[in-house]
């Protein structure tokens, strides 16, 4: 699939939306005294599915977005519509930096709101 061209703004765009509803959401995580995103889904499996149940929830529009814009690539650039390149490419632009960047914006977090006592003495 060629970036450049009508529509390349969604490569831009649709990540930063994402990241910055992960970052809030990282913040809101450390706020909570919850441990990062991705980490708790591998390890808690009692609270795994109300934590993807909640992550869905914070990036389902986004996501939906970008199926619609890629579709409309599609038919733009190829005249037909690919649906594993569609959620593929979904994923990749919504999915993953969500789950990146919500942990580590709650382990930037939780460093920055409640420093190590070694910090504190400096």
């Amino acid at each position: 699939m060629p970036v450049g061209g009508s529509l390349s703004f969604r490569f831009l765009l649709q990540p930063t939306v994402v990241a910055i509803i992960a970052i809030i959401a990282g913040v809101r995580d450390t706020q909570a005294g919850r441990p990062a995103y991705f980490w708790s889904i591998i390890t808690d499996a009692a609270h795994r599915q109300e934590r993807l149940r909640e992550g869905w929830n914070a990036i389902w529009k986004v996501f939906i977005v970008v199926v619609v814009l890629d579709v409309i690539y599609e038919v733009l650039v190829f005249r037909t519509i690919y649906p594993g390149e569609t959620l593929l490419v979904a994923i990749v632009l919504a999915v993953i930096p969500y789950m990146a960047l919500r942990g580590l914006s709650n382990r930037v977090a939780r460093n920055w709101v409640h420093p190590t006592s070694r910090d504190r003495t400096r």
